[in-house]
């Protein structure tokens, strides 16, 4: 698992009505089994909770009477898995805001993040095992809800850690260059990235978030390939970000951002070992990246 996002630490900060104060719980790890007889169905999760009160008396006066303890809202996210289940990672986070709303009059405001362990039922000659599961990291599944008190849900959904590469189709000519120019042109290069996707949904929707992700996971690879026969020529990472934003869009209309980390590699120089190299090795040079925001 990765890094919790920095906003999920005790938070002081700026806004129009003086300061903004807020706690919350990191790294909440744990499993969450189903079971119909003897098929089991899991979710393995990451949960980070990040509440507002109504006041700030335990920052500024050392009066802790309204602070709902960090193991309070511990148990409260193991509570609610139990009672609720995790049907999904957006609902379960829905769920969770929910809880804090309505079990306390003094939080005015809660997020909760949550990133899902890619656990994949393992398969025997096409016959899945009733138990049995595999860790499959094609990119991590996460997930933000945000509240307030009588307010409507704000749901953001993603993809990260998604690793791409394909070995030609790709280049990069025609660039601007100047005495601060070093990289060559390129007409066949290795085209491998590290992808982080989000897209953003709008207020009070009735939504099925498995099948958004799925579409989305679909269209990020289907746009980074091409056809699976010949693949697609990327001109440059920017217009490869830009397709799978566009692919996206075209499927599901969402507000979506799109950031490749490009993974460069360069072809290794085996002149001194004798040895002719015929774009077959290939070493790892150092990371970019292109980023895209759009919406629609």
């Amino acid at each position: 698992m990765t890094e919790i996002p920095r906003h999920y630490h005790n938070t002081i900060t700026n806004n129009n009505n003086g300061l903004d104060f807020a706690y919350g719980k990191n790294v909440i790890k744990f499993l969450r089994i189903r079971r119909e007889d003897k098929k089991h169905y899991i979710k393995e999760v990451e949960a980070c909770v990040h509440l507002r009160l109504n006041s700030a008396n335990e920052y500024l006066h050392g009066d802790n009477s309204a602070v709902i303890p960090t193991d309070t809202m511990k148990n409260i996210v193991y509570a609610v898995a139990k009672c609720k289940g995790i049907e999904t990672i957006e609902q379960f986070a829905l769920d969770i805001c929910n809880h804090f709303l309505s079990s306390y009059c003094h939080v005015m405001f809660v997020k909760a993040y949550i990133q899902e362990v890619p656990w994949q039922r393992l398969e025997k000659n096409g016959v899945p095992h009733v138990h049995s599961f595999v860790c499959v990291p094609e990119g991590i599944r996460f997930c933000e809800a945000e509240q307030c008190q009588n307010g409507c849900p704000l749901v953001i959904s993603g993809i990260k850690e998604l690793k791409l590469k394909k070995t030609t189709q790709s280049g990069f000519q025609g660039f601007h260059k100047d005495k601060y120019t070093t990289i060559p042109e390129r007409t066949d290069r290795v085209l491998s990235a590290e992808l982080f996707c989000k897209w953003f949904y709008g207020k009070g929707q009735d939504l099925d978030f498995d099948c958004i992700w799925d579409t989305v996971h679909e269209c990020v690879l289907e746009a980074f390939s091409g056809p699976p026969d010949c693949g697609e020529y990327s001109p440059s990472h920017q217009k490869t970000v830009n397709n799978i934003q566009m692919l996206i869009l075209a499927r599901i209309p969402q507000e979506i951002e799109v950031t490749l980390n490009n993974i460069y590699y360069d072809v290794t120089d085996l002149k001194k070992l004798g040895l002719t190299n015929d774009k077959e090795v290939w070493e790892f040079s150092k990371y970019l990246n292109a980023w895209g925001h759009l919406k629609r």
